[in-house]
């Protein structure tokens, strides 16, 4: 039977999804339902000196306006944070007056319906104690401060191997430039949400959009002083993350409480508005990079001086530097972060957090390089091949970009590019070609599963993981069905649930390789389970054989030496005398990552067709060649990548949250004027990847995909505007103002 991983297969969801079958977080509908609508600060700094909320209570519908004078319960403060979870954020849960960033929750209005909750919270009369607020860097840059460890992988604040000045000082041709990419907002489709139910007062339940079911059940037992087996989370269907749902936000906090406190379901679902602040976001960067090389194109020295923003009492510390430590050989490297405090929001984990701001100002200055040594963008690149990890020192696990370079290019006709900046065009309209190299790192964490194997011949998957949209409960079902040996069509995952076996959070592209590793075992686990015990079984066909002798495939037992001797899965499941058998994995790393750098590669053309007049610019095509482990769903895997590159041009394009420095506020807080582009702002985009199995990630051989497609794309789209207009832009996002 051939393998189902690697198999264009269909969403197994897919029905469910289009039909409206699929329920989502938001959609749970309980007895008793009651409706919570936050009331959240219009000011980015001070107090609130009252709340008259006499109005909002005495409307229709209300059963509770829940404020700082409350005086909520909690078990401990929301400001400790567990030092083994990444996730964890310091919350405010109306424990004080203190106002630290515009859209912070300072009161919650509980009613019988959503537009009395509405109404409650408009009618609830706010003042405050204003303080002058600082959002900008330039504003807080006396106040920087290099972190010990950037967020993440926990990599250092400062780096440096070998001696950059040196390394300048041999360099023939010399660049140093400042890149700067803006404030980005998550903006998944699908809002936060959260609906609470009590059982009494010792147990709770949770329908929580969330990356990471065991993640938000630690922290609100932790904070409510509850046993964590009594709080269960269920999230079958999350919608959109992208970082933004990893952490357990104040949100759901809130939510819980004000279920604990009216006694009855709470649902509270975020406004558009609401998710611009109080739910983390990208940090502003601003990366000051020097690079020398001689004049073959090799690089003696590159440094990266990279300023992040965090909130004025969290620490989220965006891992912007790590590209440069890592993408080439360079003998004289070093990297410095530093993170000014602000009144914002805390800035979180949004997709390829480092990488995508990272790779958009080392492979822009790559591209300016070029240029100054009169070389091929993709000549320097390979002149400059990183062989293995220089920073770790260690080989890498699996690198194909040599290959993702020739076939990309070739795919692409890079070969037929005029390397003159505005010498490409098409009547009125002027064209251009960019490259940019994509990086990510190969991720895994431990991780369980169950598989089960029921009287009815049924076979039954389970882990606690998360559908974000990337197509978990299909690439599981294969992983599965390739594990046991019998077709997807038998196999049934489930997921989103905190009654199965516990996995880890659904970022860092590590789902693949963390849970789909524990589902494999588990699957091969009960396969192994199965054939001991048919050889054992008097009423088995097999009985009598030796486990080696017995092939498993197509969900079908038979004798190695004699092959008309076989027996149906369903066959031996009837004669079981339990209702089930099963097998359950815990599955962790190894002592890989200790002797390899995994990392996946890949790297990134991009078209631009931009009026020579008023500037306007199109991205007409892309080709993204990927080396990126073994490709789990082809059909999946394809939708990953271009999701990732599509939102490199929105990065380059489009998307920049614009605070009013005087107030601290953002003033694009809607999917008007925060822009993201729509089906006709894409051109063709077209995805292929380099047959690589790394094993020595896990042992399926799959890295993850969700977060490589948007990394080095970004430069790509830059780079193309370069060499379409002659006009370098080094502020993201490329806007008709920098091009006039």
């Amino acid at each position: 039977m051939p393998s189902a991983i690697g198999e264009p297969l269909d969403r197994v969801d897919g029905r469910a999804k289009v039909t409206g079958g699929a329920v989502y977080s938001a959609e749970n509908n309980l007895p008793g339902m009651t409706y919570a609508v936050m009331v959240t600060s219009t000011i980015a700094k001070g107090r609130v000196a009252s709340i008259d909320s006499a109005a909002a209570r005495r409307a229709p519908g209300i059963i509770a306006v829940l404020t700082h004078e409350s005086k909520l319960k909690l078990a401990k403060s929301p400001d400790d944070i567990s030092p083994d979870s990444a996730a964890d954020r310091r919350l405010q849960l109306l424990q004080n007056d203190r106002v630290l960033y515009a859209g912070q929750p300072v009161a919650v209005v509980v009613a019988e319906t959503l537009e009395a909750a509405q109404e409650g919270a408009r009618l609830a009369q706010v003042r405050y104690g204003p303080e002058t607020p600082s959002v900008s860097v330039d504003a807080s840059l006396a106040g920087a401060f290099i972190p010990e460890r950037l967020s993440g992988a926990g990599d250092p604040g400062r780096s440096s191997r070998g001696d950059v000045q040196a390394g300048m000082s041999q360099a023939s041709t010399r660049l140093e430039q400042v890149y700067t990419t803006p404030f980005q907002v998550h903006n998944p489709m699908e809002p936060h949400a959260t609906v609470a139910v009590w059982d009494g007062p010792d147990g709770l339940t949770l329908y929580d959009a969330t990356q990471g079911i065991f993640g938000a059940r630690k922290r609100v037992a932790g904070l409510l002083g509850l046993a964590v087996e009594n709080v269960r989370v269920l999230s079958p269907y999350v919608g959109g993350g992208f970082g933004s749902k990893g952490p357990t936000w104040s949100h759901v906090l809130l939510c819980a409480m004000a279920a604990r406190e009216v006694r009855r379901p709470v649902k509270l679902v975020l406004a558009r508005p609401q998710m611009f602040g109080p739910i983390g976001c990208r940090s502003e960067t601003r990366q000051s990079i020097a690079i020398g090389a001689k004049p073959d194109g090799t690089l003696t020295a590159l440094k990266n001086d990279v300023v992040t923003h965090t909130s004025s009492f969290d620490d989220f510390v965006e891992p912007a530097s790590t590209p440069t430590r890592k993408l080439y050989s360079v003998p004289n490297n070093s990297t410095t972060q530093r993170v000014v405090r602000s009144d914002i929001g805390t800035p979180s984990y949004m997709r390829a957090p480092g990488e995508a701001p990272g790779t958009f100002a080392l492979e822009v200055a790559m591209d300016e390089l070029a240029y100054a040594l009169t070389m091929d963008p993709l000549a320097l690149r390979l002149k400059n091949y990183a062989e293995q990890d220089e920073d770790g020192q260690k080989p890498w696990s699996a690198k194909s970009l040599r290959e993702c370079y020739r076939m990309g290019a070739e795919r692409f006709g890079w070969a037929k590019r005029s390397p003159e900046p505005g010498s490409m065009r098409d009547g009125h309209t002027l064209i251009g070609w960019g490259l940019g190299t994509a990086m990510y790192p190969a991720r895994r964490s431990p991780a369980s599963a169950r598989a089960r194997l029921n009287r009815d011949g049924s076979i039954q998957v389970e882990a606690g993981t998360q559908e974000i949209g990337g197509g978990t409960y299909t690439t599981m079902t294969q992983i599965a069905a390739d594990g046991i040996g019998v077709e997807p069509s038998r196999v049934i995952f489930r997921l989103g649930d905190t009654q199965f076996p516990p996995t880890p959070v659904s970022g860092g592209s590590m789902t693949t390789a963390s849970t789909g590793s524990a589902v494999y075992l588990a699957a091969r686990a009960l396969r192994d389970t199965i054939i001991q015990r048919a050889v054992v079984d008097r009423n088995s066909l097999l009985y009598g054989a030796k486990p080696a002798q017995i092939a498993f495939e197509n969900g079908r037992l038979s004798r190695s030496d004699r092959p008309g001797q076989m027996e149906t899965i369903q066959h031996f499941a009837a004669g079981l005398g339990e209702p089930y058998i099963e097998a359950i994995v815990n599955a962790a790393p190894g002592q890989e990552k200790e002797e390899f750098s995994p990392m996946s590669f890949g790297a990134q053309f991009a078209e631009v067709r931009v009026d020579a007049d008023l500037g306007q610019v199109f991205v007409s095509r892309m080709v993204g060649a990927f080396g990126a482990g073994r490709i789990i769903n082809a059909k999946t895997a394809r939708s990953n990548f271009m999701g990732g590159m599509v939102w490199g041009v929105s990065f380059a394009l489009y998307e920049h949250a614009v605070y009013d420095e005087r107030l601290g506020r953002i003033v694009n807080n809607n999917l008007a004027e925060y822009h993201v582009p729509v089906n006709a702002d894409i051109g063709d985009i077209d995805v292929i990847w380099v047959d690589e199995a790394d094993h020595h990630v896990d042992p399926i051989g799959a890295k993850g995909i969700g977060e490589i497609g948007i990394t080095g794309s970004a430069a790509a789209v830059a780079n193309a505007v370069f060499h379409a207009t002659g006009k370098r832009v080094r502020d993201l996002p490329i806007t008709l103002d920098k091009l006039l």
